[in-house]
């Protein structure tokens, strides 16, 4: 598809795919707070075989050139377990996606969202849901508040150029997804103090640290809740274990026994909450690359990170307790001592909760009331073909 000078083609061999990836660097050359991210595992990402997400999933890279100039980039992708959703829960039959989006001006941007749109629609596609990069368990959303600061592992960050791009493409806004921070060297309030306390006396709760030597057990426990207490909330899609055993083993390396906490009731697991330092803060001077000293500097934090941020990117409580005030008193149990370790051991002062959907209304309530705020709003945009 050409635009005048503007040349656009899927990506295709080795070299294209570098390109793909490359692009950012060049566009946030100027970005303080863009984090670049490892091309190694930009790559993994990509490519099927390597992430298992292409198990269930298919997906079409292109790119915008002006001469021989990279310009823009984007992906057009069908999440095949994503299709089988119920059409309530925001995904459903007949919905694709876009991501990875990236784009020099806004005649770039329109002549890539309208390749991506084209390619969904051969595929048989009628509604376009996105930004997505590209599973919504990664990378979901498009900035649009809080680009006045790096965002925290696992968490995007782009252009505030490109929110009048994506409307202007004739997309409407469809969810949004809140990070909040707070400062995690403060006490909470009185109120929570009292809650956290009752829970300790009651023998009935038992909050313990994961075990790090029973990996794949932990790990299956914590899947089994989230996908309980996720089942129904929109945009969920089902993790497959291949995806569980993928991540696991890419986490492992900043999965910390003591910030990660499984909340029992009369013995049964009921709960979890997974917090990771944040790793970004280790990667930024690397730009990218691991060779040839970043690996040793990699190592070197995560024997010991210092970590003055923490970030929660996961946490549930199975369906059944959800609105009983069990539900918010594990979470308050588990946030507070896991908010001790991170102070103690790690020398963290600041904590990021999220992403949270604007609509459950349990875990904003949560986040309220232990005064975090908002720092941060993603979009997920949709469009009908």
């Amino acid at each position: 598809m050409a635009h005048n000078d503007l040349v656009i083609t899927p990506v295709s061999g080795k070299a294209d795919l570098k390109a793909f990836i490359d692009l950012p660097w060049r566009l946030y050359a100027n970005d303080p707070n863009w984090v670049p991210p490892l091309k190694a595992e930009v790559k993994e990402l990509l490519t099927p075989g390597k992430n298992p997400f292409f198990g269930h999933a298919e997906a079409q890279y292109f790119l915008a050139r002006r001469g021989s100039t990279v310009v823009g980039r984007i992906s057009a992708h069908i999440d095949h377990l994503a299709l089988q959703q119920p059409v309530e829960q925001g995904m459903g039959p007949g919905t694709g996606n876009f991501g990875l989006f990236e784009a020099e001006d806004a005649a770039v941007g329109a002549a890539l969202i309208a390749t991506a749109e084209d390619w969904l629609r051969g595929k048989g596609m009628s509604r376009v849901l996105g930004p997505i990069s590209l599973s919504i368990w990664e990378e979901p959303g498009l900035l649009i508040a809080g680009h006045d600061h790096p965002p925290t592992v696992m968490m995007g960050h782009n252009s505030p150029a490109y929110q009048a791009m994506i409307e202007g493409a004739g997309y409407a806004p469809a969810k949004q997804l809140k990070t909040y921070e707070l400062d995690i060297t403060n006490s909470f309030p009185p109120l929570i103090q009292r809650i956290v306390q009752s829970g300790h006396k009651n023998a009935r709760i038992t909050i313990r640290k994961v075990d790090k030597s029973k990996f794949d057990k932990e790990a299956a426990i914590i899947l089994s809740i989230l996908n309980d207490a996720w089942g129904n909330n929109w945009g969920f899609v089902p993790i497959t274990d291949e995806e569980v055993a993928h991540t696991g083993k890419k986490l492992k390396p900043i999965v910390f026994e003591d910030l990660i906490m499984i909340a029992e009731l009369d013995g049964e697991p009921v709960a979890f909450m997974m917090t990771l330092p944040d790793l970004n803060e280790a990667t930024k001077s690397l730009n990218g690359s691991l060779f040839p000293f970043g690996f040793i500097k990699l190592l070197k934090w995560l024997r010991k990170p210092k970590a003055r941020t923490m970030r929660v990117p996961l946490m549930g409580v199975v369906q059944r307790l959800q609105s009983s005030r069990m539900a918010s008193q594990l979470a308050f149990m588990m946030i507070e001592t896991i908010r001790l370790e991170a102070v103690a051991h790690y020398g963290s002062t600041r904590g990021e909760i999220g992403w949270v959907l604007d609509d459950n209304q349990g875990m904003n309530a949560i986040a309220d009331a232990i005064n975090s705020t908002v720092n941060k709003v993603y979009q997920i945009y949709e469009k009908p073909l």
